[in-house]
């Protein structure tokens, strides 16, 4: 077991040390700010976790520290579509991701790169400033798709192929990015081996440990010894500690031999320098680790000391590394005491909402940001008498430059308060972020089932909540439309209760009035013999009333007791009136779209011809962006000794769109079944569609197929190629010359290609919606669906009796589960059957 353990902890460390050195070098390659790495969350696989984030501290990353993989962000949509998402500005952010833009609202570009391995197994993003909206230099996602590539091999390769056990628990890594300039004497460096207990240092730690390169021994209790002779115990633990994968959260502060203050910084390294490898062959992570003197690092004489504004400088993992005399007394602290500690140790007044929105405009822009901040008690005489400071942060590639000037009702002492920006912090976007994100999410959702979906994903972990249910008003009764979280079973005899049943959920509805339990005991006591679903924990119920129409009731539930402050009762309120108007709409889609749907069916073939030596099947996908019809269709029709084959996309949605994709199935109808070539087919109605004037196009693949002897004539109007899967062979598009889609050119000519269809050739004829994605080229889909027909074909040859239709399935399926179809989908396949 104890062997068991030791790699474990071994992989975990190997793990920290991969990742860490990814993020570093998509730093370098994509000349970003911030980077990092998610992987899939090992106790939930619907969720991504932030395993390491280079360039920016932690805590300023927490909202987005674990993302549920449905959640419309760059991230997620790289993860689940295994795709890059690039976005080159805040423009395109905010275009394509309202929410992750509302949530960093900074100038920044950004692209998230999925690591492969079969399937995503995470995904590497990076962030930098962005170069303006008006004139970009777009990311070249070349060399972070290299990176993601040979960190998937790496990854893979350490999890001995299982992909399952590639996941990430806990909070993230922090991880240093590289300096941009090289160091000065006041940075010295080192590796230290776990296996040898070797330390390779270069000469400017011997300088700062005031050592001689014969007087170091070269290994650790040295260096420790070296480094803090009282308490060597503190860096020999920091060591074992990183490499176990547990490197210390902010660089030790420690004191060299002479006494002098010295800060200490220590990450997993997947090669730790090259060091030699372990005399028995184990897998040990290797230790990476940098000394540097904090005063002479930031600046190099005292000149800032005789400045009156407090002057103090934080690297990009948010550790304080310098301070002037001035900072040290507005802190009420030595200065020793700053140093090697964090922002949020140091100068807790200085983070939290909306400071933090500040921080991170600074790391994530080049811009310098200004904001004013009173800091609680600095008004009875302490720090100086000063209340408030005017602060202004100043971004470097390594550090940032923070400076302090009071602002205080007292003068300060010696003479006239010193000027400074009279900048107002404005509101905080951290504290508004869920309620923004959850308005932009709902705006998007248009049925119940969705609403539900972003109630879950977006409102429940802004308050810590587990649990969700969902219930809407029908014909006087409460119906459960959605439940996450609740014991099996547990809500079934609250389904369908009548507005008359004394529960919290009618109440809350029936009074207008939200109720609040802080436990589970007072929620009992106030309603005797309601069954609860646990021993311990809170509930909140939210009546959903859009413009005073009951709409529903809402119950959210926490797994242990909790206060409700006033702030947050009256957010829950507000948000639960967001949430009823949404219901609203959506009721009122679903009953549209059903109308719609029903319209839609009509109008499409209920049946196709059929021959005894030809097998078809057709699949048909509305859209799911808005109410209206659209007008794809296809059709299979008796012409002659054959059949005719046809499909089609009218340009647009709605009923005008759907009424002139009636009337062009009728017209191509008419002309097949009078036995005409295709392009006679295509160029009648050509003519009529020009003729009903509609103010329209549509685009049209027709092919007429002669059984016995496989003779197929193919024309086609501004369509996408047809694809043509050979017996044993590869799918393929089929080149043939085109003409301009219909309605446009009266004069207009369709050229024919004629081809024999061998026996058990599938032919696949399809509208763009199946091809076409959001920023990628059509040709990507058209290849991509190629490769989809090649896997179908070849489980057909497997499994004897796959029919045509499983195919259609497989074809489709992706577009089937994707979460929002743009456009309509419309898939016809045919295939020619050997006689006998």
């Amino acid at each position: 077991m104890a062997g068991s353990g030791e790699r474990a902890v071994r992989t975990r460390a190997r793990l920290a040390a991969l990742l860490a050195d990814a993020s570093t070098a998509a730093l370098r390659a994509a000349g970003g700010r911030v980077a990092g790495v998610y992987l899939r969350d090992g106790d939930a696989p619907d969720f991504l976790r932030l395993a390491v984030l280079a360039g920016l501290p932690g805590p300023l990353f927490r909202p987005w520290w674990r993302v549920h993989v449905d959640r419309p962000f760059p991230v997620c949509d790289a993860y689940r579509l295994g795709l890059p998402v690039v976005l080159p500005n805040a423009t395109e952010a905010v275009r394509r991701y309202p929410q992750f833009a509302a949530g960093l609202p900074f100038p920044f570009a950004s692209v998230h790169m999925p690591v492969p391995g079969g399937e995503p197994l995470g995904v590497l993003a990076v962030l930098r400033p962005s170069a303006g909206d008006d004139r970009d230099e777009p990311l070249d996602p070349e060399l972070p798709a290299r990176l993601a590539e040979g960190l998937g091999t790496e990854l893979l390769a350490l999890a001995g192929g299982d992909r399952g056990a590639i996941v990430w628990d806990g909070e993230p890594q922090g991880v240093r990015p590289p300096a941009a300039r090289p160091p000065k004497a006041a940075v010295g460096r080192f590796t230290w081996d776990p296996g040898t207990h070797a330390v390779r240092a270069d000469d400017r730690l011997h300088t700062l440990l005031g050592l001689a390169a014969g007087d170091f021994a070269g290994t650790d209790t040295a260096l420790a010894e070296a480094l803090a002779p009282a308490e060597a115990y503190r860096v020999l633990a920091a060591l074992r500690d990183t490499a176990a994968g547990k490197p210390p959260g902010a660089p030790l502060s420690l004191r060299a031999a002479d006494g002098a203050t010295r800060l200490l910084d220590l990450w997993p390294a997947a090669d730790g320098g090259a060091l030699p490898a372990p005399a028995d062959g184990g897998a040990v992570a290797r230790v990476g680790g940098v000394v540097f003197d904090p005063g002479r690092a930031a600046l190099a004489d005292g000149a800032a000391d005789q400045l009156p504004q407090g002057v103090f400088c934080l690297d990009r993992l948010g550790t304080v590394v310098y301070a002037n005399a001035a900072a040290a007394r507005f802190a009420g602290r030595a200065r020793e005491a700053l140093l090697g500690r964090t922002l949020w140790e140091a100068l807790p007044w200085l983070t939290g909402p909306p400071y933090d929105d500040h921080l991170r405009g600074a790391l994530l822009s080049p811009e310098p940001v200004h904001f004013h901040v009173r800091r609680p008690g600095g008004a009875d005489g302490a720090h100086g008498g000063y209340d408030g400071f005017a602060v202004s942060v100043h971004p470097g590639d390594d550090l940032l430059t923070c400076t302090l000037v009071p602002a205080s009702r007292m003068e300060a002492p010696g003479g006239p308060r010193p000027p400074g920006p009279a900048v107002a912090a404005g509101p905080s976007m951290a504290a508004a972020y869920r309620p923004i994100a959850l308005a932009i999410a709902l705006t998007d959702a248009v049925t119940a089932q969705q609403v539900s979906a972003v109630v879950m994903q977006e409102l429940l972990p802004a308050f810590g909540g587990r649990r969700l249910a969902i219930y809407l008003l029908q014909e006087r009764h409460l119906h459960l439309a959605w439940e996450s979280g609740f014991p099996p079973g547990f809500l079934e005899p609250f389904d369908a209760v009548a507005l008359d049943a004394r529960i919290p959920a009618v109440e809350t509805l029936t009074t207008g009035r939200p109720l609040f339990f802080e436990s589970m005991r007072q929620l009992a006591e106030t309603y005797p013999g309601l069954p609860v679903d646990a021993e311990e924990g809170a509930r909140a119920f939210l009546p959903l009333i859009a413009s005073g129409r009951l709409v529903g009731s809402c119950v959210l539930g926490f797994d242990g007791p909790r206060g409700f402050t006033t702030a947050e009762r009256t957010a829950l309120t507000a948000l639960a009136g967001l949430i009823a108007h949404a219901m609203e709409r959506a009721r009122r889609y679903d009953s549209e779209a059903a109308l719609a749907r029903g319209l839609q069916q009509a109008l499409l073939p209920s049946r196709l011809s059929a021959h005894p030596r030809v097998e078809t099947a057709g699949r048909y996908l509305p859209g799911t962006e808005g109410l209206d019809v659209g007008g794809d269709w296809y059709d299979v029709v008796e012409s002659g000794d054959g059949l005719a084959l046809v499909i089609g996309d009218v340009q647009g949605h709605g009923v005008q769109a759907a009424a002139t994709m009636g009337q062009l199935r009728s017209a191509v109808r008419a002309f097949a079944l009078g036995d005409r070539p295709p392009d006679e087919v295509l160029s009648g109605t050509n003519h009529l569609l020009i003729g009903l004037d509609p103010g329209q196009f549509a685009s049209c693949c027709c092919l007429r197929l002669d059984p016995a002897t496989g003779l197929t004539r193919i024309a086609r109007a501004g369509h996408p190629p047809p694809l043509l899967l050979a017996p044993g062979g590869r799918a393929r598009p089929l080149d043939i010359p085109g003409g301009v889609v219909l309605g446009v050119d009266p004069g207009a000519r369709y050229p024919v290609t004629e081809l024999i269809l061998e026996p058990d050739a599938i032919l696949a004829l399809y509208t763009d919606g199946l091809v076409e994605r959001a920023g990628a080229d059509i040709d990507d889909g058209i290849a991509e669906l190629r490769r989809a027909l090649d896997r179908a074909g070849a489980a057909a040859g497997r499994r004897d009796g796959l029919t045509l239709s499983g195919v259609a399935d497989r074809l489709t399926a992706a577009a089937r589960h994707a979460d929002a179809r743009p456009d309509d989908v419309a898939l016809l396949l045919a295939r020619r059957l050997r006689h006998g």
